[in-house]
């Protein structure tokens, strides 16, 4: 995409052009009717067209020409000349999507100015999606857990292919994140990606927004379909799309083409399809909300995305991570993290996943005095888990039981507690409670906590022959 493909029916003016373009350092290809035109475009996009309306013995004329580019090469900045020039077809050339109309016989120093800013518009439109994919690529995967690890082998595995994947995992849990993850270390990295939020598009703006659409008064308005042409299109919450527009997604899975809304011709794309959801699709298929079809073809590859609370070793380092970036982002203190704090935030409930996580470190960094360590206070959940003088508040629950069944059931869930966080390391949370592990053994033997792997980590939870007797 480094030069100038000059289409005219008259050999005398295709030489002019190329010869006043060489003198002014741009290099040119030449073309004298459709055919050759779409075969110079087929074997390397150009960085700009110069499009005679009117070509002689030629199947398609300039504004066919300039249809098909702006479909299957939309960047690609088309100025239209022509002799026979009125202002219907300098309307009809912008509508199709040309950057300017020229009349001959032109000017050349108008030609230049106007080929100097059409390609200094495609190029400052390039840098910007590029920018917006950098600072896509900057929302990195962190972890060092067994559960991230297997994400990570699972991710790596599609990135060079080209299936449809199905991310599942509750909100929050970084669906996106692993999305995007595929997407920059695929061939089409350097190529678009673009989130399609199905929960957030109102059902009867769905098609216009994925489609595009042609009216007459605006031209052609292109969607996130052929927006992402060439890369990767997301459908975030995916059985959050409308029934009617599922139906169409499907055909285009099938036939990699589609029709604007208002329009008549054939948009082809090329596009690879991930897709996310929190929700049993499964169940949204037997209640008639989500189309088995659809399923199918999105579901080649399904990869689930563990919750927090099944990574809780990864929560010192993503909290770190978080906090650099509020620093660096909103200029927010670079505070550290004492270890009572990590331990407070590895045992706490996070509904909100990652999402949450990253929300408490901005608020501690925002409420927060000083400069120095984070501290376990400054966590929500202090007041209920302990006062300003130490004491530790009882649960209702835990109240009314005698000592024994009370002191039972807090080791219990205390131990369970630790064992998680430490992803099922006995010698990890032997060594952080202060026992000999054979001691620990005996203990959680005592409690009839067990420990069983799941999702390529060890999880403690209570025997259920215990659960049954209680």
């Amino acid at each position: 995409m480094s030069d100038i493909l000059i289409v005219d029916d008259e050999r005398d003016i295709r030489e002019l052009i190329s010869d006043i373009l060489k003198d002014e350092g741009f290099a040119t290809r030449l073309a004298s009717n459709s055919d050759e035109t779409m075969a110079e475009i087929n074997t390397e996009a150009p960085a700009l067209i110069i499009l005679d309306i009117w070509l002689k013995d030629s199947r398609m004329d300039g504004i066919d020409i300039l249809k098909t580019v702006k479909r299957d090469n939309p960047d690609v900045p088309v100025v239209i000349i022509s002799g026979h020039g009125n202002i219907e077809i300098a309307v009809a050339a912008i509508k199709q999507g040309a950057y300017d109309f020229i009349e001959k016989p032109f000017n050349i120093d108008q030609l230049l100015v106007v080929i100097r800013r059409a390609m200094e518009t495609s190029r400052l439109r390039r840098e910007n999606q590029n920018l917006k994919r950098r600072d896509v690529a900057s929302a990195e995967m962190l972890g060092t857990s067994a559960p991230y690890r297997a994400l990570l082998s699972q991710l790596d595995k599609v990135t060079k292919s080209n299936g449809r994947v199905m991310l599942t995992g509750p909100a929050g849990s970084g669906k996106e994140v692993a999305a995007r993850y595929i997407h920059a270390h695929s061939a089409r990295a350097s190529a678009p990606f673009i989130t399609v939020n199905c929960a957030g598009v109102a059902p009867d703006r769905m098609e216009e927004v994925l489609f595009g659409r042609e009216t007459p008064d605006r031209g052609i308005e292109p969607g996130l379909l052929e927006q992402a042409h060439g890369g990767v299109i997301y459908f975030d919450e995916v059985a959050d799309m409308p029934l009617g527009t599922q139906s169409k997604i499907l055909r285009v899975l099938v036939d990699q083409q589609f029709n604007r809304v208002g329009g008549t011709d054939k948009v082809r794309v090329d596009l690879r399809v991930i897709s996310s959801t929190n929700r049993d699709l499964d169940q949204a298929i037997k209640a008639d909300t989500f189309r088995q079809e659809l399923y199918h073809r999105l579901n080649v590859v399904p990869i689930a995305v563990p919750s927090l609370e099944e990574r809780r070793e990864d929560i010192p380092l993503l909290a770190e991570h978080f906090i650099a970036e509020f620093n660096a982002s909103q200029g927010l203190p670079q505070r550290a993290l004492t270890e009572d704090a990590v331990a407070l935030m590895q045992t706490m409930v996070w509904p909100g996943n990652v999402r949450q996580l990253k929300n408490l470190v901005e608020r501690v960094l925002i409420l927060g005095d000083g400069t120095g360590p984070i501290e376990a206070r400054e966590l929500p959940g202090d007041d209920e888990n302990g006062g300003d003088d130490g004491r530790v508040v009882l649960s209702g629950a835990l109240a009314t039981l005698p000592l024994r069944e009370a002191r039972e059931a807090f080791e219990r869930e205390y131990l369970l507690t630790q064992i998680n966080r430490f992803g099922g390391n006995i010698s990890r949370t032997a060594n952080f409670v202060g026992m000999e592990r054979s001691a620990l053994h005996r203990k959680l033997k005592s409690l009839g906590v067990v420990t069983s792997a799941k999702a390529g980590v060890r999880i403690a939870h209570v025997d259920e022959e215990v659960e049954a007797a209680g």
